[in-house]
């Protein structure tokens, strides 16, 4: 037997809305922040935390919360990300990466 519902969140004054399809399981939702996604896996921004002159940049740049975003490489050591974002590539420091909040 498959269910079908329709769910609505708001989150920073943007309506999200999801239609989900599953067998008698609860779908659960993982919140994480965009540094610990793994490359390849493609996400959904939830939030941005802080609220300074480089996350307010990032927003002018795309990264909006209910965007999808896919973390594409990671330098040898791990700082700068190469993050694809409406269809462009954005590099962004790890510190910049951890103040986005994404679930998937």
């Amino acid at each position: 037997m498959f269910f079908q519902f329709y769910s609505t969140e708001i989150e920073n004054d943007f309506q999200l809305g999801y239609y989900s399809l599953w067998e008698g399981t609860v779908q659960v939702k993982k919140e994480m922040t965009l540094t610990e996604l793994p490359i390849g896996q493609n996400a959904r921004v939830s939030s941005i935390d802080k609220k300074n002159r480089i996350t307010k940049r990032l927003m002018e740049m795309g990264v909006v919360p209910g965007v999808s975003v896919e973390v594409v490489k990671t330098a040898p050591f791990g700082d700068p990300i190469e993050v694809r974002v409406r269809g462009y590539s954005l590099a962004m420091r790890r510190n910049e990466a951890d103040a986005v909040t994404v679930n998937f």
